[in-house]
């Protein structure tokens, strides 16, 4: 009867945990908003929100325009069309600025090349004549994209342009047997206070042989594949509570 007891309340638990499971996660293909690095969610009641929340755009994924921004330890060749003496070559410091000849300090990370191209130019206007500047990144950080969670190989990898989600699970390793297929999340920054999260069925995408569905990835992304339900059960249980999984109208 303990026995009985203990193997019903087993089954009773493992029920409630993956109940939880599928409330927590929205439909597949849904984004859901993610909170910034300070915790804050805006309110979903209030109409200044609905207004400025880049992922009203349906249940596709927010596409993000990408445009490589300077970082530290950057080398930067600045080249001077009119005026070659000015010519330099620059790091940026781990504070994100550079030394200019001539005009001193300049903030430059977080910059893109045309941005930072436009503060060169307003710098230099102080004692140049209209100049025309050149920056030609030399040494810097290469895009990458991540795949963590049951996969074979999880890691950071080099983006090289035109990568969609399957190929890149295939990168990182492509499935384990404790992958849930249909849960694959897609994370993506859109800006600098908004992440958005999507969950792909790839498990569909792949039975259906549709891969127009197949997200292309973009720098800085990051895919995750948890665990299935199957998986999360442990390994050993006791006879009669196994016996209850295979038979449970015994109960």
């Amino acid at each position: 009867m303990n026995n009985r007891l203990a193997a019903l309340l087993l089954l009773k638990n493992l029920i409630l945990s993956m109940t939880v499971l599928f409330v927590s996660f929205p439909a597949a293909g849904q984004g859901i908003l993610v909170p910034d690095t300070t915790g804050r969610v805006p309110s979903s009641t209030s109409s200044n929100a609905a207004q400025t929340n880049p992922l009203d755009t349906g249940s596709s994924l927010h596409k993000r325009n990408w445009r490589y921004r300077v970082n530290p330890s950057d080398t930067l060749e600045l080249t001077f069309a009119l005026t070659p003496e000015f010519n330099q070559t620059v790091t940026v410091q781990p504070d994100g600025y550079i030394t200019l000849r001539g005009v001193g300090d300049l903030s430059a990370a977080g910059q893109t090349l045309p941005e930072l191209t436009q503060s060169l130019k307003t710098a230099y206007s102080k004692i140049l004549q209209d100049p025309e500047i050149a920056v030609d990144p030399k040494e810097f950080e290469k895009p990458f994209f991540t795949v963590g969670g049951q996969v074979g190989k999880p890691g950071k990898f080099d983006w090289y342009g035109d990568i969609t989600l399957t190929q890149a699970i295939a990168i990182a390793g492509g499935f384990t047997d404790a992958s849930k297929h249909s849960q694959v999340l897609l994370f993506r920054r859109v800006s600098d206070q908004w992440t958005e999260a999507r969950i792909i069925n790839v498990k569909k995408m792949l039975n259906s042989r549709d891969l127009q569905e197949d997200p292309e990835l973009k720098p800085g992304d990051m895919l995750f594949v948890p665990k299935n339900a199957l998986s999360k059960i442990k390994p050993f249980l006791p006879s009669t509570s196994a016996s209850v999984f295979a038979n449970p109208a015994a109960l």
